[in-house]
């Protein structure tokens, strides 16, 4: 193993996080370069040093098993006053990690298999570790937690939303308890006094967004110059009633990042925005302005839009139109370059935002889907007025706007943390931008069993009745199988025509999607049984167990069928791995439509032609498919290239104003 980092710090710093380095931001060719050539150093590492360090994990627990309750006790608490005095170091990370094993075994009746002791490792060694859906990533991070938690090293454990935070503290907490450990979960709806009592817990557990949220609101409060500026310490001496409006967080000490490559790099597209409402009233005058003037534009001719990069843009001829139709206008229509971007932004809405897909309309509200979990997201909305011009299109409510107070990006956030390592099934392909942007080394940890989940070849049909139709024939023949079946779906409204489809075939189903998330655990809980068909959005992707009913494991296993292509073949891999786990038969089935909504990105109407003829076969419909994915992940890479560049430049520039962030 490579030293363990250093976590004294001075007194002074009450708040601890990482100097910022300003990393840059690598072409995407010398990123994945750079991440195979890490990747690869990684995997000559490991066996030399965490193959031995595995070794003396298991002689330690071995003798730690071999005690009765009380001496397991007593050899806990001398245990962890050792490891307090050393910090991490080599022999006390071999050390907590036996105790957590044993009380893992002891609490749960779960022991670590070597894989998963080499998963801590890694992850205490500030590595980004990859294991296949089903190899027990969150007891791995227990290890791991509870390592750095007997060190005395505050630990955060996060997540992509509150359901698997509150999950993953549940299954763990016994363990943590037993070693003497306090473990807190950070949930939506909690008050400061709640969450500040959370942090300070040996273990915290919560969701991306919550901690993100917590940690700006932190800052807000420290001012300009940071939380271990002078001034900031002496406001805190100075004003003993401090205690209830100042930090909730104890800083950035330790982060464990479950499903990273979601919170690092899908999620890293949008920045965190605290802000203030602005006039309902108002708003609504804009948009619906706005929206009309949109209207009367013509496509092709006032502007064009350009699917693969999902953005309208204004040409010449359409900007004059604008400036003619607002001549006498005042307020905004009055500046160009402000009249052209909301109209460009209505354009948005009118073309490449859809219900169902971006977001929902539910009790007069619209809500936003988010496209890589497919949960709801109540208390989210888009800024710079496109959430008005959204609802202004739906005939709903428009609320006040969001006017942006303080703002960082992910990026910036998690380079912060003193010690940053995390988890996933899927990071192969964002590893050079993850090595990057974070400094995070992609380990691959190799699965306990050899993998039985089998991939079918796939089928493009040229019309969707057509895959509809197959996907209904599919799920029938597996089920009379006596296998369960998973249909999985990109977004709400494809979940509802999967759902017509087997109706209208007279097969019996369940939905499960952002419209009824609030059934999630039943409908998963009855997923796996013989006979048994569900429809899901990718809210059944990440961080979902679907365990196999009685003689489904003989049958087959778990049949997934995905029936279309995500922006991200990440995404599609995690769908797919919910079949095959832990060594289990399964299969996986791709049944596309050379009218899915991916296939929008590419700009070659004579290839799609080309495509639909009948002499052209399965093959080449397939890289119609893979081309257009790889277009959709460069545009999003290029996203949050140009995003941290502009977060990089804003930051520069208010600190010259000494505003925050």
């Amino acid at each position: 193993m490579a030293p363990a980092p250093s976590f004294a710090a001075p007194l002074v710093r009450f708040y601890p996080e990482r100097t910022e380095r300003d990393p840059g931001w690598l072409d995407e060719a010398g990123a994945a370069v750079l991440g195979h050539v890490t990747a690869a150093a990684a995997r000559g590492f490991a066996p030399l040093g965490r193959r031995v360090a595995t070794g003396q994990v298991i002689a330690q627990s071995q003798r730690l098993a071999r005690l009765d309750e009380a001496g397991f006790d007593a050899e806990i608490l001398r245990l962890r006053a050792r490891i307090r005095r050393q910090g991490l170091c080599r022999s006390s990370i071999v050390t907590g990690i036996a105790l957590a094993r044993e009380a893992s075994a002891r609490e749960i009746g779960l022991r670590q298999y070597r894989a998963q002791i080499r998963g801590a490792l890694a992850m205490l060694d500030g590595r980004l570790i990859e294991m296949d859906t089903g190899e027990g990533k969150t007891i791995t991070a227990g290890l791991a937690a509870a390592t750095a938690a007997l060190a005395g090293i505050p630990v955060h454990v996060i997540t992509v939303n509150n359901y698997l935070a509150e999950r993953d503290a549940q299954t763990l907490s016994p363990v943590y308890r037993r070693l003497g450990l306090r473990t807190g979960i950070i949930l939506e709806g909690m008050e400061r006094p709640e969450r500040r009592e959370a942090y300070r817990a040996s273990i915290t557990y919560g969701s991306n967004s919550e901690m993100a949220f917590d940690y700006l609101r932190d800052r807000l409060g420290f001012g300009s110059l940071g939380p271990n500026a002078v001034e900031s310490r002496l406001r805190r001496i100075a004003d003993p009633g401090s205690a209830e409006t100042g930090p909730v967080m104890r800083g950035l000490h330790f982060a464990i990042v479950d499903e990273a490559d979601s919170v690092l790099v899908d999620e890293a597209r949008t920045p965190l925005i605290i802000s203030r409402m602005s006039d309902a009233c108002e708003e609504a005058a804009w948009a619906n302005r706005a929206l009309e003037l949109a209207g009367a534009l013509e496509r092709g001719t006032d502007y064009k839009v350009l699917a693969e990069e999902r953005r309208v843009m204004l040409t010449d001829e359409g900007r004059e139109r604008i400036g003619a139709l607002v001549e006498a206008g005042e307020g905004i229509w009055q500046s160009a370059i402000r009249r052209e971007e909301v109209v460009t932004q209505a354009l948005s809405v009118l073309h490449i935002f859809k219900r169902g897909d971006q977001y929902l309309v539910r009790d007069g509200k619209v809500q936003i889907v988010d496209e890589y979990t497919g949960h709801l997201q109540p208390d989210r909305s888009w800024s710079d007025g496109l959430h008005q011009l959204v609802q202004a299109a739906e005939d709903v409510e428009i609320t006040g706007q969001n006017l942006a107070v303080a703002r960082m990006t992910y990026q910036r956030l998690y380079r912060r943390y003193v010690h940053l390592c995390g988890m996933t099934g899927t990071a192969r392909e964002v590893s050079g931008e993850l090595r990057a942007v974070y400094g995070l080394i992609t380990e691959r940890v190799p699965p306990r069993r050899p993998s039985r989940l089998r991939y079918r070849l796939p089928k493009v049909f040229r019309r969707a009745e057509a895959k509809w139709a197959a996907v209904a024939r599919d799920a029938r023949r597996e089920t009379a199988r006596g296998r369960a079946v998973l249909v999985g779906t990109r977004s709400v409204a494809a979940s509802l025509t999967v759902s017509e489809a087997l109706q209208a075939a007279g097969l019996e189903h369940r939905v499960l999607n952002a419209e009824n998330d609030h059934e999630a655990a039943e409908i998963i809980a009855e997923a796996g049984q013989a006979g048994r068909i569900t429809v899901a959005t990718n809210m059944a992707g990440r961080g979902v167990d679907i365990k196999l009913g009685p003689g489904v494991a003989e049958a087959g296993g778990l049949h997934v069928i995905l029936t279309e292509r995500h922006d991200a073949g990440r995404i599609d891999r995690q769908l797919a791995g919910r079949a095959g786990r832990r060594g289990e038969r399964g299969s996986v089935a791709a049944i596309l439509s050379l009218e899915d909504p991916l296939l929008d990105v590419i700009e070659a109407p004579v290839s799609k032609l080309l495509a639909r003829l009948p002499v052209l076969g399965a093959g080449p419909r397939i890289g119609l498919f893979d081309r257009a994915q790889r277009r959709a992940e460069k545009s999003h890479a290029r996203a949050r290239r140009d995003l941290v560049r502009q977060d990089r430049r804003l930051n520069q520039l208010l600190s010259f104003t000494g505003g925050l962030e």
